[in-house]
C-alpha cells in the first residue's frame, strides 16, 4: 500500500518536506475500497484498471501548480516503488 502521507509535499527553502497527512487512514481506505469497487463492477483487466487509475493521478496531478509537478511525480513514484517492493 502506498503510503499517502509521503505523497504530500511542500516548498520549504526549495526543499521538499513531507507534511502529516489531514485525513484518517479509515477515510484513505474507505476512498481505495470505493475505486477497486468500480473496477470489479466493471469488470476491468490489469491494464485497463493501470490506464484508468494512470489518467485519474494526471488528472489530480494537473491541478498542481506546474512548478510542484514534477516533484510530486518523482514522490509519488518513488513511494510506489517502495510499496512494490515492501510486498516481495
Amino acid at each position: 500500500m502506498i503510503n499517502w502521507k509521503n505523497i504530500i509535499y511542500h516548498q520549504q527553502l526549495s526543499v521538499i518536506m513531507p507534511i502529516v497527512s489531514k485525513y484518517s487512514n479509515e477515510r484513505v481506505e474507505k476512498i481505495i475500497q470505493e475505486l477497486m469497487d468500480v473496477l470489479v463492477n466493471e469488470e476491468a483487466t490489469t491494464d485497463l484498471a493501470l490506464m484508468c487509475l494512470g489518467n485519474t493521478i494526471t488528472n489530480v496531478i494537473s491541478k498542481i501548480p506546474a512548478d510542484k509537478q514534477s516533484a510530486i511525480v518523482d514522490n509519488f513514484t518513488r513511494a510506489l516503488n517502495q510499496s512494490i517492493q515492501k510486498t516481495h
